[in-house]
């Protein structure tokens, strides 16, 4: 979700649409006029594809799977150019891959939409497709795209996240209209174009620190190895190589990357949290969170409140243990107030507020 002003916010569901919501009278509109390859889950017909390309849990449910509208992100100039941002889950056929587009917002209607990325290739299988997005201080647009596999003993060789010729598994930063900054880094004259960092898997939320411009990433490890990033140009975060978690695939070595320098996290959990879209509490109602990277997850629920100094993590501390539910994003209003994304069936957005004793 990302606000037009203190009432008014456009909402990408996972599964359904994109809304112009009010926050306070609650009506809620859909947004007409968004390309026709969006796929979501509500479009699955597992009976259709080939036995083991969507694995089920140990007691025979199907996995959650990544579908539908991602992220939803407003020019930094919106009110001048009525220009919005939106990644979402293509398809072609039964295979899919993420894609990111530029609109202009007529009232309750997409127009002028314009593809500004679409790493391929197109392949089965609905994981880890990425798509945050953030406008960084230099007016760039960072996007983190997944690596797409579910089992690591799916790519042979060289790891897709390490590939700098493959379009998956990276973070790129590109212009607000879709082509590249002269200053991007330089991997080779071989390497995809826009590539900002490497050695991503499934990297979600991606935020600004307000008072430094500093740009922070989640990121999904496998079995545990959920982790925090200081995204830093030129990067390499080391997936599948390095990790603080353990791989799905029983006994697998990943291929050696000749000469690479990998960055490591921030901070990492011992436990799976599946880090989401994270934000920065720049409010007033708790003063003593006023700088504090507030991160939201979708394993069982969990929220975190994680102070920095610098560059370092001083505490951190999870919230709201007594409420678990899955949480897609946080995001602080024009105003200052924080609002949770819910992950659910019943999607939800909630206001987070001080007791009153």
């Amino acid at each position: 979700m990302d606000f037009i002003n203190e009432k008014e916010a456009i909402v990408a569901e996972k599964d359904g649409d994109l809304l112009w919501v009010n926050l306070a009278t609650k009506e809620r509109k859909p947004i007409s006029g968004f390309p026709k390859d969006l796929f979501t889950t509500l479009k699955l017909d597992v009976s259709k594809y080939p036995e083991g390309t969507y694995p089920k849990r140990a007691d025979g449910r199907m996995v959650r799977y990544n579908a539908g509208i991602l992220e939803v992100l407003l020019d930094p100039k919106y009110s001048e150019n009525r220009k919005i941002y939106v990644s979402y889950v293509s398809q072609k056929k039964d295979r899919y891959a993420l894609k990111v587009i530029r609109a202009t917002l007529e009232e309750n209607l997409l127009t002028d939409i314009k593809t500004l990325l679409n790493p391929g290739p197109y392949v089965p299988g609905l994981f880890h497709f990425g798509g945050g997005m953030t406008f960084g201080p230099d007016g760039k647009l960072y996007i983190t795209v997944g690596e797409r596999l579910f089992y690591e003993n799916s790519k042979e060789g060289l790891a897709i996240a390490q590939d700098l010729t493959d379009e998956r598994g990276k973070i790129y930063r590109i212009n607000p209209d879709g082509t590249i900054p002269d200053d991007n880094p330089d991997f080779g004259k071989d390497a995809i174009e826009g590539i900002y960092a490497s050695g991503i898997r499934a990297a979600q939320g991606i935020t600004v620190e307000p008072n430094t411009g500093k740009i922070w990433f989640s990121e999904h490890g496998t079995l545990q190895g959920d982790e925090i990033n200081l995204l830093k140009s030129g990067a390499n975060y080391g997936w599948p190589n390095v990790t603080s978690g353990r791989y799905r695939s029983e006994g697998y070595q990943p291929a050696d990357v000749p000469g690479a320098e990998f960055t490591d996290p921030i901070h990492y959990w011992l436990q799976t949290v599946a880090p989401t879209g994270l934000t920065f509490y720049t409010g007033t109602e708790f003063p003593e969170w006023y700088g504090n990277l507030i991160v939201p997850g979708l394993s069982r629920g969990s929220l975190w409140r994680i102070a920095l100094d610098g560059e370092k993590v001083k505490t951190v501390e999870e919230l709201f243990m007594d409420k678990h539910i899955r949480l897609r994003k946080a995001e602080m209003s024009p105003d200052g107030k924080l609002y949770l994304l819910t992950d659910e069936d019943n999607g939800r957005i909630f206001e987070v507020v001080r007791k009153q004793e």
